[in-house]
């Protein structure tokens, strides 16, 4: 028997249902679900008011730091991911190279971080289309479009790409347009931005200077909104040539979604016509709108918004089942389980029972408190940075991803600035008694959990392994 056949017979003797997705995806489709996943649009309109919010102008360095930090982020990404473009995703590549334990341990911290991550996002819709529907019920129209966006992600994935790469047009369009609107009325200079970055003192309603401190301290809300360019890996079994492929989509993800939420954010810094009057606002990006673009266009960009958001709740759906299909075919939970999560629509080639379990679980997600919501999946994203960052160290060490067709520059430099630059951000986290603490404690008890689990249950079983697709070199 050849080697090939040999991981065919084992991929589907470990999961019956489990014969494979469709490997349909150009590199560029591949790119349009992944970018829809990151929501630049959202980011803007969403996270990035909250960062002007804590440090002010000092939010453009915020995003620059992490824009580099992002930067080394991908190289790991794209190294891990081009050795296992498996539809694990982080588990996949934390598994393979630290071992089964840490492999499953992220399993549980992904997949809980990912459903209470689409409920948050679809709670917005309801803000957005409150601009023309007022008195909407955020719980409800939240349950509505996770349904909606289940329903598309069960289709086939070429379908996803072309559906999800129309919508991230209509929101790059908006976030064009607010960019022309900043760097058309130019008020400050950019230097500004570099040299005197300024905070609202909200005691004097002064403007003040943003500290060094305040704004390294936000640089962990700015990592987030650049967040999610390492989904990828997660359609690397729906890639053609993945193993060359999904290293480039990460790093061409990272940099749109960089210059995508940057050069806006730059442009309203600038363009505001009353600095003071921006960092007061409520709504700092409708502010602006309103101040510039006028009533209608605020509407007509809110609307865009809402269609984002819908956007990005299709694609990280489409991500949280890939990864719960790859545990059923990894034998992780119990045969009925395993079978179910891991088998493939006969007709649309998807994860179909995966997609169904992921939009109840969001769905209920939706009616639990928004403030748990964030605290719970806060800062899970810098506990997988780190794991991320020592399994490239552990892959190169042991050889787990010499397979690889991908080698980040200046090994191991951006791994270790990465790590250091995540342990800092963990540490501002913890003194952040609100909100940093209590979700750094939530992440570490659902890492206990699943410690537990993995313990009581998986340690002895010997068939639960780490299955890859039947086609790996392709």
């Amino acid at each position: 028997m050849s080697t090939n056949e040999a991981t065919t017979a084992a991929a589907d003797k470990a999961a019956p249902g489990a014969k494979g997705l469709d490997r349909a995806l150009n590199a560029l489709g591949t790119l349009m679900i992944v970018l829809s996943a990151v929501t630049p649009a959202s980011s803007v309109f969403i996270i990035v008011p909250g960062v002007i919010a804590l440090a002010g102008t000092g939010s453009f360095l915020s995003f620059v730091i992490a824009a580099v930090i992002g930067l080394f982020m991908a190289f790991v990404y794209a190294e891990l991911s081009s050795a296992y473009p498996m539809a694990g995703g982080e588990y996949t590549m934390i598994g393979r190279t630290l071992g089964r334990f840490w492999g499953f341990v992220t399993l549980v911290l992904v997949f809980v971080s990912i459903v209470l991550i689409v409920a948050v996002i679809a709670l917005g819709v309801g803000t957005y289309l409150g601009v023309i529907i007022p008195n909407l019920s955020p719980q409800w129209v939240g349950v509505v479009t996770i349904i909606l966006a289940g329903a598309v992600a069960a289709m086939r994935i070429k379908l996803n790409a072309f559906v999800t790469g129309i919508f991230l047009g209509i929101e790059m369009l908006a976030l064009l347009i607010l960019t022309g609107l900043g760097f058309v009325h130019v008020e400050r200079p950019l230097s500004s931005l570099f040299t005197a970055p300024q905070l609202l003192d909200a005691t004097t309603n002064t403007l003040v200077p943003a500290s060094a401190a305040i704004i390294l301290a936000s640089t962990a809300v700015s990592l987030f909104a650049y967040n999610g360019y390492g989904a990828a890996a997660y359609f690397g079994e729906e890639t053609h040539d993945a193993k060359r492929n999904i290293g480039k989509v990460v790093l061409w993800a990272l940099v749109i979604t960089v210059a995508a939420e940057l050069i806006p954010l730059t442009a309203v810094l600038l363009g505001a016509p009353d600095l003071i009057g921006l960092l007061a606002a409520p709504q700092k990006i409708e502010y602006f709108l309103e101040a510039r673009g006028g009533h209608w266009l605020t509407v007509a960009i809110s609307l865009a918004i809402a269609v984002a958001i819908f956007n990005a709740v299709i694609a990280i759906i489409l991500q949280a089942a890939r990864l719960l299909f790859s545990s059923g075919r990894d034998k992780t939970w119990f045969g009925p389980i395993n079978n179910a999560v891991a088998s493939v629509h006969g007709t649309y080639a998807s994860p179909w029972i995966a997609t169904i379990v992921v939009v109840v679980l969001a769905a209920l997600a939706c009616f639990i408190d928004l403030n748990l919501l964030l605290v719970v999946s806060g800062t899970s994203l810098v506990v997988i940075y780190a794991l991320l960052c020592v399994a490239v160290f552990a892959g190169r060490r042991n050889g787990t991803t010499s397979g690889g067709h991908y080698r980040m520059p200046l090994f191991p430099v951006p791994a270790i600035l990465a790590f250091v630059a995540l342990i800092y951000v963990a540490y501002q986290n913890w003194l952040d008694a609100a909100f940093g603490r209590p979700s750094l404690i939530a992440t570490l008890a659902i890492m206990a959990v699943a410690a537990i689990y993995f313990l009581l249950f998986l340690a002895r079983r010997a068939d639960w392994t780490l299955h890859g697709p039947d086609e790996l070199a392709g």
